[in-house]
């Protein structure tokens, strides 16, 4: 009989685990910005990097251990490598065959573990029939849009071809992930863990835990990714999700092994296509530490709302009998509600999980938003960096800029769209960032998409792309006029969650804003006709995606781009385009640099 397979821990802070494809961690290259000037955003691809599927070559080894001896002396910042082959393999999450994506062999795909400003080599194989994206949900790639792994920032891979991502998890830690964004390959797996840990030498507000999890939880179709899309490009709404899914399986069939008297790290990400979920563990409490990148307020939950696309981490204490017990999963603000279970399993257990699964909130809209608002910043908490969270006084900062987003539903020519602002996205025929590089004209242009509603019901299509001054401090209200939970993102930045009502917007609503201590986090939620509002500091010059996280609307049409524009072309400001970059669309033949 198949026996379920325990999930995995991380090692202590600051270890690779034993399955990651890690190659000399501890090698470093110069990353001063005269090095990315000389060796380009992949300083590997300048050095001669090559590489087959099954490993790297002679002649790559043989460059890292000529430059071991530099990295000993230099002392910069880790690279750590990953030789990543993309495939269509067969999977059984709901325990029916199905067509997913694998990646190295896996599903879901393997953790990224990294220590704050590492670098990190991902070379990506897509030995799938078609292009192929990867994109990373929280990494703020900074000064570094053209990694982003979005259609707007970057080209896809084509079949039988590689590319090599060059990402620096600058400044930050916590938990994320990754996914494919192109197409509808969302629906077919592809996602793993992130974790950014902090650096040895910077304070962590809670003891090291016995073991570090993540527990990737989302929501499922039994129905194979290329018919999901067929279903949508003709037209039509989706059917909703089968079932709910942990780290890639149904029911019980992902066990965690703790030891009785010791504390452990859950990572909790919700990777799935459309629903809030609530996450809960049976006769545990759970202490929440980290939300995308920030400490937080160490307050004690039952249960957590995670809205599709974010982030937590929690501390639970192996303090009952010695047992096994239910983990839970289950759908909010859905007429049938979608159970799934996973099992903590205690090392000296006397009993199996039995009994009634624990049950959680379905409906109640109002629980959920005075949960949310007890989530906050812990001030006096190291961040990436020693000084503590809190000293960036956000509250005090003069807001230069207004924009109101509100989403809508509408037809188009006979097929359902959705939108932002009356827009509803099309991508172009050239990935926008390169375009913007190349000066392109015709792709796009900067203001198709207003900093207010139309008051239209009506939809448009269009590229919509906004454009911003670099430095600017703005305001972002996100409004949701309908009646279903949106989740919205913005890649390149965190933001500060200050304020969350129902009702209407209105410039009276700034009076119960948070200026003291916000959460900051890169994805939020927006309850039905409700508004949330967030500050953000445009301090990352690049082409950023802003989009709802309910994948079957952002694949109609509910995103834009964020153009974060300085004239002055400085290195300081943005690096240079990678020469390894791929090149397609009205770029293709154009010389990098």
């Amino acid at each position: 009989m198949w026996r379920p397979r325990p999930a995995n821990p991380s090692p202590p802070r600051g270890q690779p685990t034993a399955d990651q494809p890690v190659l000399l961690h501890s090698i470093t290259l110069n990353t001063s910005p005269a090095s990315h000037l000389l060796l380009g955003s992949s300083p590997v691809h300048q050095l001669g990097f090559r590489s087959s599927v099954m490993g790297f070559t002679w002649h790559f080894c043989a460059v890292v251990l000529a430059l071991a001896l530099v990295a000993l002396v230099n002392g910069e910042d880790p690279y750590r490598f990953f030789e990543w082959n993309v495939t269509y393999g067969d999977i059984y999450p709901l325990g029916i065959k199905q067509r997913g994506i694998l990646i190295n062999g896996q599903f879901p795909g393997p953790e990224i573990y990294s220590v704050t400003n590492d670098n990190l080599i991902i070379n990506v194989h897509n030995s799938l029939p078609e292009p192929f994206l990867i994109t990373w949900n929280g990494v703020q790639q900074r000064r570094n849009s053209y990694q982003d792994g979005v259609y707007g920032t970057t080209c896809p891979i084509p079949p039988g071809k590689n590319f090599t991502y060059t990402l620096q998890v600058k400044d930050q830690i916590g938990s994320f992930y990754y996914f494919p964004s192109l197409a509808f390959h969302k629906a077919a797996g592809g996602f793993g863990a992130i974790k950014i840990l902090s650096r040895p030498r910077i304070p962590v507000p809670f003891p090291e835990p016995a073991a570090d999890y993540s527990l990737l939880i989302g929501d499922w179709y039994n129905l194979d990714h290329k018919r999901l899309q067929a279903i949508l490009d003709n037209g039509h709404r989706l059917p909703n999700p089968q079932g709910l899914l942990i780290n890639g399986r149904g029911g019980n069939d992902t066990w965690f092994t703790v030891e009785q008297g010791k504390t452990y790290r859950l990572r909790i990400s919700n990777v799935g296509m459309q629903n809030t979920l609530n996450f809960r563990i049976q006769g545990h409490q759970m202490k929440l530490v980290e939300v995308e990148g920030t400490h937080t307020v160490q307050t004690t939950y039952d249960s957590l709302d995670v809205h599709v696309g974010q982030s937590y981490s929690v501390l639970i204490t192996a303090d009952q009998a010695p047992q096994d017990y239910y983990i839970v999963t289950s759908t909010r603000f859905t007429s049938k509600v979608l159970t799934s279970t996973a099992v903590l399993h205690y090392s000296n257990s006397r009993r199996q999980v039995s009994g009634p699964i624990p049950g959680g909130p379905t409906i109640q809209t109002g629980w959920s938003l005075s949960q949310a608002r007890t989530i906050r910043t812990n001030l006096t908490a190291s961040g990436p960096r020693p000084n503590p969270q809190g000293s960036y006084h956000y509250g005090l900062v003069n807001v230069s800029r207004t924009i109101r987003l509100s989403s809508s539903a509408a037809q188009v020519n006979g097929k359902q769209r959705y939108g932002v602002n009356g827009v509803s996205f099309i991508p172009a025929d050239t990935p926008l960032k390169l375009a913007d590089y190349f000066k392109i004209d015709g792709v796009f242009k900067v203001g198709s998409i207003q900093d207010n509603p139309t008051g239209q019901k009506s939809l448009y299509l269009d590229t919509a792309v906004m454009g911003a001054d670099f430095r600017a401090f703005v305001e972002i209200v996100f409004e949701n006029p309908e009646n279903i939970v949106q989740s919205w993102h913005l890649d390149g930045y965190y933001f500060w969650v200050v304020g969350m009502d129902g009702g209407k917007w209105t410039p009276d609503s700034r009076k119960e804003y948070n200026l003291v201590d916000a959460v900051s986090r890169h994805t939020t939620q927006v309850y039905p006709k409700s508004w949330t509002a967030v500050y953000v500091a445009l301090d990352n010059v690049g082409m950023w995606n802003v989009r709802s996280q309910f994948w079957t609307r952002q694949y109609l049409g509910q995103q834009f781009y964020l153009r974060v524009y300085s004239p002055v072309g400085s290195v300081r400001d943005e690096y240079p385009i990678p020469k390894n970059a791929l090149l397609c669309g009205r770029a293709a033949g154009r010389t990098r640099r």
